[in-house]
């Protein structure tokens, strides 16, 4: 069972009276945004160790102060093209929901820009087309001064058998000449 059959999407629920903070960052030339209390801290590129038979998006793990955690890069679980790292790129280490609990996850982004602050009033629902990613990871798009933030649900991006790092992640994969 996928992680998006168990877990309930986030209604958009909206106070106008009520301001939201997000992380903006940065994907292929677009901006994303992650609701700030979801995230555990920012940190630049580090040895990431492969783990074998996992899908091309899974990165490895990290071992921070002592806590190993996965990493996924999100440009490739969004079927963006693959790109080198930069000194911009960074690991923004998150906490999120899963059938058996919370669980932390690194996720290698372009570029961290800053943290704002969007009124709920500004915050739409996603439209069902025109989008790189599939909607249901989107939470909502926000509306700035100057462009428009696509707010992502985290807790919908990956799928319990992605989180499991092993066969079961990396049949999760597309295969060929796969015999049954």
């Amino acid at each position: 069972m996928s992680q998006a059959a168990a877990v309930e999407p986030t209604t958009l629920s909206i106070d106008h009276t009520k301001d939201q903070k997000f992380l903006r960052f940065e994907l292929d030339g677009e901006f994303y945004g992650l609701d700030i209390l979801k995230i555990m801290e920012i940190n630049g590129m580090m040895e990431i160790t492969s783990v074998p038979q996992t899908p091309q998006f899974m990165k490895g793990l990290i071992n921070l102060r002592g806590k190993v955690i996965p990493v996924i890069d999100l440009r490739l679980k969004f079927g963006l093209p693959e790109e080198d790292y930069t000194e911009r790129t960074s690991i923004i280490v998150i906490e999120f929901k899963t059938v058996n609990g919370t669980t932390q996850m690194g996720i290698v982004v372009d570029r961290v820009s800053e943290v704002i602050t969007i009124n709920q009033a500004d915050i739409v629902p996603a439209p069902e087309f025109g989008s790189k990613l599939k909607s249901e990871y989107i939470k909502g798009m926000a509306k700035t001064k100057t462009q428009v933030l696509i707010i992502l649900d985290i807790d919908l991006i990956l799928t319990d058998e992605e989180l499991t790092f092993g066969p079961k992640a990396a049949a999760a994969e597309p295969q060929e000449n796969q015999e049954s």
